[in-house]
């Protein structure tokens, strides 16, 4: 039988002043270098609210799309299934600089700069009515976020029975808890409507038997809602997505997808203050609500000693 010894988790303490920290994250796959050869309008969206973020926050931007070579996110192996406290916070199911098994969210420090920040800005587009690859692994490995264990020294790394135990002691209930709690996350999806590939019936014109399904019956009544899992993930963890900060729009609806490009944007200028409009809901919330105190998760998730 496991013997677990009381340590109780201080509470985080006041912020210092300083400058507001925001990442914004672009999700797209695609990317110059990879097989388009094109780079995405996350990308060049995501360039563009950093442009338009005031020149006081300190601004962390990156680029989740595929490379020739570079390292992928890898899958989440369910481990809370098992016993939430066999869920590391940050995930040890991976780690930094691995040759077997590379892992673009410890390659990328992410965990530490989505620690780090004290908000989010997420820009990806909607593939087949659902956030993209990238996305959805980031998230699924965020899971650990929400309630995971900080002391992974008690469970010997990753032993299942000791993990049970562990989660059915008292001493559980002082480690466990919302480890990015507080921080702003926010959402812009975009898509093109089906391209010009959508007939006047509002079905695909490729589809020859369309009497048996009712495209009034899509699976979102907007098209920010192919996010929502995403969105619930966060807000169920403490994150706080208000509402006015998930948001989407349309690009190149109609058009071939050879016509909508990050380069064809322009041609769209309400697509754009869309865009636009969610920049500056952004800055104003994230001004309005100031700083969040990160330095204790900070420590935990910049640290490898937990792999």
């Amino acid at each position: 039988m496991a013997t677990f010894i009381d340590t109780p988790i201080l509470p985080p303490q006041p912020s210092e002043p300083r400058a507001l920290r925001v990442l914004v994250v672009a999700g797209s796959q695609r990317r110059h270098n990879s097989c388009p050869g094109l780079d995405s309008k996350a990308r060049a969206l995501m360039q563009r609210m950093a442009a338009a973020l005031p020149p006081a926050w300190q601004i962390d931007t990156e680029d989740l799309g595929n490379q020739h070579g570079r390292p992928k996110i890898q899958p989440c192996n369910a481990c809370v299934s098992s016993s939430m406290a066999l869920c590391v916070y940050p995930c040890n199911c991976y780690g930094p600089r691995s040759t077997t098994q590379p892992d673009l969210m410890w390659d990328l420090d992410l965990y530490g700069r989505l620690a780090s920040a004290d908000a989010w800005a997420f820009i990806g587009p909607t593939n087949w009515y659902g956030p993209t690859t990238n996305f959805k692994l980031m998230f699924d490995r965020l899971v650990c976020a929400s309630g995971g264990n900080p002391r992974p020294d008690l469970i010997d790394k990753k032993d299942t029975l000791k993990a049970q135990a562990l989660e059915r002691s008292p001493q559980w209930r002082q480690l466990t808890r919302n480890h990015l709690e507080g921080r702003t996350a926010a959402f812009f999806t975009y898509c093109d409507g089906g391209g010009e590939e959508i007939g006047e019936d509002g079905r695909p014109t490729l589809v020859h038997r369309k009497e048996w399904f009712d495209p009034a019956q899509e699976p979102y009544r907007s098209e920010r809602e192919a996010y929502q899992g995403l969105v619930w993930q966060c807000r169920y963890a403490g994150i706080e997505v208000p509402d006015a900060l998930w948001a989407n729009t349309t690009f190149g609806e109609g058009k071939p997808y050879a016509d909508d490009q990050a380069d064809d944007m322009i041609q769209e200028p309400q697509s754009l203050a869309d865009f636009d409009v969610w920049v500056s809901r952004f800055v104003d919330h994230v001004t309005g609500k100031g700083a969040v105190s990160v330095k204790a998760d900070v420590a935990a998730a910049k640290s490898t000693t937990n792999v």
